[in-house]
C-alpha cells in the first residue's frame, strides 16, 4: 500500500507542476509602465513595432500618426508597439514615452530576436510582422496612420 501511495503521489506532484508551468504565460518583458507584456497579448495579432528615438524628429512627428493608427485598428487585431532605439529602461523610458505621448505599448526588451527583425541603423523604422509572428515589411522613414493602414490592408489581402 505503502509503494503505491507513493506511486500515486508522485504522479498528482507530476500533474500539479505540469499545470503550473502550463498557466505561466511566457513573457514578452515589461512596458513603459512597468506592466507584464504576456506573449498571449500579442499572439495571433498582426504588430506594427516601430523603433524610436527621443533625438529623431521624424520619430517625434510620427508619434501621433501612430497613437491614430492603434486606435484605429483596436478592434482588428491589430497592436502598434514601441522600441526604444537607446535602450532606455524603466524610469527612463516611462519618461520619455510620456514626454513624447505615446499612448500605445512600448517594450522595455527589444522583441527583434523573438521575430527575427533585422537591425536598422536608420530611424525612425517600422516592421510589420503577420498574425503568425512573421516578418512581412520593413518600412524605413517618417509614416502616417493612413499609408500604415494602407500597408496592413494590402498584406492582409483587404480584411
Amino acid at each position: 500500500m505503502g509503494m503505491r501511495l507513493q506511486a500515486v503521489m508522485r504522479t498528482v506532484v507530476g500533474l500539479c507542476a505540469c499545470l503550473i508551468l502550463a498557466s505561466c504565460a511566457e513573457d514578452i518583458g515589461v512596458d513603459q509602465h512597468g506592466r507584464k507584456v504576456a506573449a498571449e497579448q500579442l499572439e495571433g495579432q498582426w504588430l506594427v513595432i516601430n523603433y524610436w528615438a527621443e533625438w529623431c524628429a521624424p520619430c517625434r512627428s510620427e508619434i501621433p500618426e501612430l497613437n491614430a493608427l492603434a486606435r484605429q485598428l483596436h478592434d482588428r487585431s491589430v497592436r502598434v508597439v514601441g522600441v526604444n532605439f537607446d535602450g532606455l529602461q524603466g524610469a527612463e523610458l516611462s519618461s520619455a514615452a510620456q514626454a513624447l505621448s505615446i499612448e500605445f505599448t512600448v517594450l522595455q526588451q527589444d522583441p527583434a530576436a523573438r521575430y527575427q527583425l533585422p537591425r536598422s541603423e536608420v530611424l525612425p523604422v517600422t516592421y510589420l510582422v503577420d498574425d503568425r509572428g512573421r516578418l512581412r515589411e520593413r518600412l524605413l522613414g517618417e509614416q502616417t496612420a493612413a499609408g500604415l493602414a494602407a500597408h496592413l490592408d494590402r498584406l492582409r489581402g483587404g480584411e
